[in-house]
């Protein structure tokens, strides 16, 4: 399956991620933040562009919920995840302040803790 091509039926781009740049939020980000707040963060931490149709992407301290922000033609998306088992594997504070993830990566990246939990299942083939 080709992962950058996941397309909706509108005429919304939102979930199209070929040719988008997407930046993570190292650390920890205060999830009571709506889109003005991470808006803030983009436009004045991370001195980027809000319009330029890349994905912002933050991440809670329990790395148990993620925020998508996102501009589309005329308005904001806001995206909200929430594992109910398991944790995203997010980059440290220590790290730079933002870091720039492929289509591929990002994808990974969410789904990251259902490999996780999968694993710990031995369901290895031997071969």
């Amino acid at each position: 399956m080709d992962t950058t091509s996941i397309q909706p039926t509108t005429s919304s781009a939102i979930l199209n991620l070929s040719d988008r740049k997407i930046y993570l939020a190292c650390g920890k980000t205060d999830m009571r933040k709506s889109i003005n707040g991470l808006s803030e963060i983009v436009a004045n931490a991370f001195n980027l562009d809000l319009f330029c149709g890349a994905l912002f992407v933050f991440c809670n301290g329990g790395r148990n919920r993620l925020k998508i922000l996102v501009w589309d033609i005329d308005g904001f998306w806001l995206l909200f995840k929430r594992l109910e088992k398991g944790k995203f594997r997010w980059p440290s504070s220590h790290a730079e302040s933002t870091m720039v993830f492929t289509a591929e990566e990002l994808i990974i990246l969410l789904g990251g803790a259902r490999v996780e939990l999968k694993l710990k299942r031995n369901e290895v083939l031997q071969a």
